[in-house]
């Protein structure tokens, strides 16, 4: 692990790590706000999971979320959203390959070698910032549209893994919507059997738990009918008998302004499940 930015921020440190991923087979940048509780002992850990297009830089810079992280004593971690650099397969656009990575692990050509963001997420970051950092075992997770997505489905994939997941405006239904068809031909092939190992709406009828689930979507984001459609989500609960907190937001649209205006209440109601110091 090699620190590549250090920034106070908050009482505490806002940073930038680099490592050598085994389970990728590239280096990955992770960001990593270490609150000022975490000079006493661990802190509780939650997992931030960035959309297309995006790198560890987004949320550290546009959400403001270190304040209040820094107010409940939680370190927030922040990975890239896919594999990165020579070697590494990518595609014209911005919805497959590079910055697409889609939280799932592929097992197509070109992409298998590379392309295992949910065992990067769910198992090699979580050992590593264990061992290098202040940070309990107490996880949560959230994240945002593909990012959103991916929390959504590592929460429901990996039982006792979380304490709570969130997501704002996520992509709940990836079999459903031309995003993660297109990503979800290429990473996992043809069968369609096989997609709905990744679908949050699939995973909701078969969860073995029942972990705190809250989900906020902007009315005015461009993507809401074609891509995203929470309503599956709430379809999917209400069927499964899966509480869900689902919150609606008249004039917020896809962006950081909209995770801004709601990353505060996300982070205290994680830190209820959490335990923050």
């Amino acid at each position: 692990m090699q620190r590549i930015e250090r920034h106070a921020c908050f009482g505490g440190w806002q940073e930038v790590w680099r490592h050598a991923s085994t389970t990728l087979g590239c280096a990955m940048n992770v960001g990593v706000y270490l609150p000022p509780q975490a000079a006493d002992g661990p802190c509780p850990v939650l997992y931030w999971l960035s959309g297309l297009t995006c790198t560890e830089q987004n949320f550290i810079t546009k959400a403001g979320a270190q304040r209040y992280a820094a107010e409940h004593g939680l370190i927030l971690i922040a990975p890239d959203t896919s594999p990165r650099g020579d070697g590494v397969p990518d595609a014209e656009g911005y919805d497959l390959g590079v910055g697409a990575g889609f939280y799932l692990n592929a097992t197509q050509a070109p992409w298998a070698t590379h392309y295992r963001m949910h065992d990067y997420v769910v198992h090699e970051l979580p050992a590593l910032v264990e061992a290098h950092f202040p940070a309990s075992d107490a996880r949560a997770i959230s994240g945002h549209s593909m990012g959103g997505h991916g929390a959504l489905v590592l929460a429901l994939r990996n039982p006792g893994r979380y304490r709570s997941v969130s997501a704002f405006a996520p992509i709940v239904a990836p079999s459903q919507v031309p995003w993660g068809r297109k990503a979800f031909t290429a990473y996992l092939g043809v069968d369609e059997a096989a997609w709905l190992e990744w679908d949050a709406c699939a995973l909701v009828a078969q969860a073995r738990e029942r972990l705190p689930l809250r989900v906020d979507q902007g009315e005015a984001d461009d993507f809401l009918q074609e891509q995203l459609q929470p309503w599956r989500l709430q379809a999917a609960c209400e069927a499964a008998g899966y509480p869900l907190q689902l919150g609606m937001h008249p004039g917020s649209d896809h962006s950081y302004y909209f995770i801004a205006s709601l990353i505060g209440a996300h982070i205290a109601w994680h830190a209820a499940s959490l335990g923050g110091k």
